[in-house]
């Protein structure tokens, strides 16, 4: 079952406002990824510690927007060269269910559960 020109073009769509979301959501809470200041004169220890935990966590979900940009991305390309909605692992197709639950998934179920 291959796709239709409308459904892709459906999940380009809705996966070019999913990285656009990333991409608001990453403007946004850009002040909070800063480096912590560390003057101990204007800050007390725990708020240091708070805030060094507060920034580490902000990285964290920011690498974590990243990898979701990258898959995105990869699920682009993928609908440009013509191989959206196959496995990158064995070529078959895409269950449609799958790719409306994650338009950017890569691989059918069965690859994914054994990868």
């Amino acid at each position: 079952m291959s796709l239709t020109k409308q459904q892709i073009t459906k999940f380009k769509k809705r996966l070019l406002a999913m990285r656009d979301e990333l991409d608001a959501i990453s403007s946004i809470s850009k002040d909070s990824r800063k480096p912590v200041e560390l003057d101990q004169t204007s800050v007390g220890r725990l708020s240091r510690m708070d805030a060094l935990q507060g920034q580490a966590m902000q990285l964290e979900t920011e690498r974590r927007r990243d990898i979701e940009r990258q898959r995105i991305q990869a699920a682009l390309e993928r609908i440009e060269t013509g191989d959206y909605g196959f496995c990158t692992i064995c070529d078959e197709d895409i269950a449609l269910k799958r790719l409306e639950n994650d338009p950017s998934a890569p691989n059918c179920i069965d690859c994914q559960r054994h990868a």
